[in-house]
């Protein structure tokens, strides 16, 4: 499980040094594909895998945007010697990420949010709005 919100800087060129906890539990290879809200997700190769196969036991009619979104901007990504990761410019430029960035833990993969674009989202959640989620959940 993926938890935790880390706040870094990417470089010129749109490497950024991904936390170890986060770098070990995603392994060697992983995904980084566009994510809901304008940030990125960042699944690692089993969960990928597992994306996948439900996405083609849709239907295609139903399946075929989804497939679209997702699967056309993904890249699959290492961390180089440094713990940097190359984040591809179509993904940059889709999350609107340039110099501060926040990475955070979302329980089954990790979202990689512009600083000021995460603040926003965290400033629109309410108590009500949790508490209710919670509600439903019977916590």
């Amino acid at each position: 499980m993926f938890i935790g919100e880390y706040f870094h800087t990417a470089d010129p060129k749109g490497r950024v040094i991904f936390p170890a906890k986060i770098r070990e539990e995603l392994g060697e290879r992983f995904y980084i594909t566009k994510g809901l809200d304008n940030c990125l997700a960042v699944y690692k190769e089993e969960e990928w895998a597992k994306i996948q196969e439900k996405i083609l036991t849709l239907p295609n009619a139903k399946s075929r945007n989804l497939k679209r979104f997702l699967f056309s901007s993904a890249a699959e990504v290492r961390a180089d010697k440094q713990s940097r990761v190359l984040i591809p410019q179509n993904l940059r430029e889709y999350a609107g990420l340039e110099r501060d960035i926040v990475i955070i833990g979302a329980s089954s993969n990790v979202e990689i949010w512009d600083k000021e674009r995460w603040e926003s989202v965290c400033t629109e959640l309410t108590p009500d709005m949790i508490a209710e989620a919670m509600d439903e959940l019977d916590f």
